[in-house]
């Protein structure tokens, strides 16, 4: 089913299945054919030490069998709160934002995201907490948390091609900060870089936002472009260290240090594939 709906509808729409004991924070996780290494996502998410919250895989018209991977986990751990929805309009963005919009739906006020090449760090839901729980209650108060995103260890990238990639990542976010079309009239923040894989935003705030585009990942950073409607609205955002994610390195391997960054710069790359498996 696909499940594109606008902020009001979203605000508004109440599920039958909602509870009191339904988690306030949930996890988006957009999914398209990656049923060779999807386990090792799923064993990082059912590792967590803060587990009280939801996840949803939007599985985006895989051809591979990844959804039946997912199922049979959530069948075999007994993992009520995961659930799989479809989204046939093809793109990240299209599937993060119906996921993101599918958990507001189910009761969710605390938003992540991360793809499911991704190995969140086994604290990452404790730390999104902490960073978007008001501070009346002892959290930090922020609205909006771009977290780290380091080189997987298990891909065999070299150890001096993950440093390098590591420091280019630092390298581009220093530029962001001055690449012309992160400079907003009336922002109230500066940029800030901010990984799809490695985001969480309030509920409210995402749809203030507008939430992620529905595009495709070669027509927009969908990323960069949530990042910017959040500074037109409010400037209690921040990045955040201790919201770790290890992503995957096989662009790198396919394409090389200098196309995946060039890619990353504007799709100034633009390979005739994209969707690296």
């Amino acid at each position: 089913m696909g499940l594109r709906r606008d902020a009001s509808s979203a605000a508004s729409c109440a599920r039958d299945d909602r509870s009191d004991d339904a988690p306030q924070l949930w996890v988006a996780v957009p999914v398209f054919n990656e049923a060779a290494g999807i386990r090792s996502t799923l064993d990082a998410l059912a590792a967590q030490r803060d587990d009280d919250f939801g996840v949803v895989f939007v599985d985006n018209n895989s051809t591979d069998g990844s959804a039946a991977i997912i199922r049979a986990f959530v069948a075999e751990r007994g993992l009520v709160r995961w659930v799989i929805i479809d989204e046939p309009q093809k793109g990240t963005g299209a599937a993060a934002d119906t996921g993101m919009r599918d958990a507001i739906t189910r009761g969710a006020t605390m938003l992540a995201r991360t793809d499911a090449d991704c190995l969140p760090r086994d604290d990452w839901t404790a730390s999104i907490r902490h960073c978007l729980t008001p501070k009346a209650q002892g959290g930090l108060g922020l609205r909006f948390v771009g977290g780290d995103l380091l080189p997987r260890l298990d891909e065999g990238l070299p150890w001096g091609t993950r440093t390098l990639l590591s420091g280019a990542v630092r390298l581009a976010e220093s530029f962001g900060r001055i690449r012309p079309g992160n400079r907003l009239a009336g922002a109230k923040g500066p940029y800030m870089m901010a990984a799809g894989c490695n985001v969480a935003i309030t509920a409210e705030l995402y749809l203030a936002a507008g939430g992620f585009p529905r595009t495709r990942i070669e027509e927009l950073h969908e990323d960069r472009a949530l990042v910017n409607a959040v500074r037109r609205i409010t400037g209690d955002y921040a990045r955040r260290r201790d919201v770790v994610v290890r992503g995957s390195s096989r662009r790198v391997q396919a394409w090389g240090l200098r196309r995946t960054l060039l890619w990353y710069k504007d799709h100034a790359y633009r390979p005739e594939h994209v969707d690296i498996r």
